[in-house]
């Protein structure tokens, strides 16, 4: 009986991988088997880097808040805990938001929040 290669399926998995592959350097995007480990690397990285971009981002955001707070006087964490005693429920990405881009908004902001801190 002949060995059975794989065939269709076998050469439709190869071409999926290698479709993946597109734009890799060198052998990686022209051999089966260096394509199919970078792949399998790329997608490890890709999944990990989705979840760590909330985090840079939520960081990114927290400095901007606190660089544009630093302007009136205050700090990020005095500003966060007038914001909540104030009642007023902005996330930090609309409030990086308005810092970066209407700094008079956010003075208003800021003027509101300041009879809830202690030390201004």
């Amino acid at each position: 009986m002949p060995r059975a290669k794989g065939g269709f399926k076998t050469r439709r998995s190869h071409k999926k991988v290698l479709s993946m592959a597109k734009g890799y350097y060198s052998g990686r995007h022209r051999s089966y088997k260096v394509a199919a480990k970078a792949v399998e690397k790329a997608l490890g990285h890709s999944y990990r880097d989705r979840k760590l971009k909330k985090r840079d981002f939520r960081s990114l955001w927290i400095t901007r808040i606190n660089a544009a707070v630093r302007m009136f006087g205050l700090t990020y964490n005095q500003f966060i805990n007038g914001l909540k005693k104030a009642e007023i429920s902005l996330n930090r990405k609309v409030l990086a938001d308005i810092a970066y881009n209407d700094i008079n908004a956010f003075r208003e902001l800021v003027e509101k929040v300041k009879p809830f801190v202690k030390s201004v």
